[in-house]
């Protein structure tokens, strides 16, 4: 067949088929009917004179033909996606880019909701599109379907670039009134406490692996689905949960919630943004890039939150020696 007679939007259908193996996830990942999808597999079976996916109970099983060409199909749709998305200049005043993020609850919190405030004046018509990280988010920025995806470190893809956006401290937190908060927590204090702990489709986070690799157990009585939903299980309980610092300034003094430094050492957590490599040159991306790091560089303002102070009275923190 020739490239003329060739329908492109076949090939990112037949990218998701791969990853997805289910002519019905498939649909519903593209917005399209479950008959829609299975016209397109018909149509690029007969394009590539192969069957591509062939149904084994209630499986589809790529033919060897189609793992030869899902590499290189990927890749061909991320770099389409990068030249479409590149222009021959960026004005956030008038521009009506649309961004697709993969970023975590926290993250939107703390960074994306100030940013979009200041990007009411700056850039009126910029739009977001925002997903939670899953376990495929770095095959779907891989073949183009984010713009950034905002992750700890140790969760990034080193195919593709990545810059810093922020480090993070976790710290303590539990209800004003938890006795255990009264006084400096100790180790003792930390161990004989119930937890709420955070579970993203039952994976651990950055913290419940470090705590992995320090050798310490805590007894978790809670696990909640995201990171934005813990502080608000803390309230009239004697449970304490170990969360970002930033998120804790922010959301600590509403709920009545007392900060305390942890009675052990935690690395601090190293957020990064990623990108695929076929978008260095993506001038607005590049731009967004910036006002990520403004934002995240002006840090917790603990002095202007109601409630806090300069040491660690009630809903204070002391935050001398806090690496900016």
């Amino acid at each position: 067949m020739r490239l003329g007679n060739f329908d492109l939007n076949l090939l990112v259908a037949l990218d998701v088929l791969m990853v997805e193996r289910s002519v019905t996830r498939a649909a519903a990942r593209l917005n399209v009917t479950q008959s829609a999808m299975s016209a397109s597999l018909k149509r690029l079976r007969q394009a590539f004179d192969d069957e591509l996916l062939v149904l084994h109970g209630k499986t589809m099983v790529p033919t060897p033909h189609a793992l030869a060409l899902a590499p290189e199909v990927a890749d061909t749709i991320a770099r389409l996606r990068g030249l479409i998305s590149m222009s021959g200049g960026f004005d956030p005043r008038t521009s009506e880019r649309r961004f697709q993020l993969a970023a975590s609850d926290y993250i939107t919190t703390v960074v994306i909701v100030p940013l979009l405030r200041k990007l009411e004046s700056e850039a009126p018509s910029v739009r977001f599109d925002i997903t939670l990280p899953k376990d495929d988010t770095s095959d779907r920025l891989a073949n183009g379907e984010f713009d950034l995806s905002i992750t700890p470190i140790e969760f990034t893809d080193p195919r593709h670039p990545t810059e810093l956006l922020l480090q993070e401290r976790h710290v303590v937190v539990g209800w004003e009134r938890n006795p255990l908060l009264a006084e400096p927590l100790t180790m003792e204090g930390f161990a004989s406490a119930g937890h709420v702990a955070v579970q993203i489709d039952g994976r651990n986070t950055f913290i419940e692996n470090t705590l992995e690799q320090l050798g310490l157990a805590r007894r978790v009585e809670v696990h909640a689905p995201s990171f934005i939903q813990a502080p608000w299980l803390l309230p009239g309980t004697m449970r304490l949960t170990l969360m970002h610092e930033r998120l804790a300034l922010l959301i600590g003094p509403s709920l009545s919630l007392r900060v305390a430094e942890p009675p052990f050492a935690i690395p601090r957590m190293r957020e990064m943004m990623q990108y695929h490599s076929t978008r260095e040159k993506d001038e607005a991306l590049g731009w967004l890039r910036d006002q990520l790091r403004t934002i995240a560089d002006m840090g917790p303002h603990p002095a202007e939150l109601p409630g806090q102070g300069s040491g660690t009275g009630k809903g204070g923190l002391e935050l001398e020696g806090r690496e900016k």
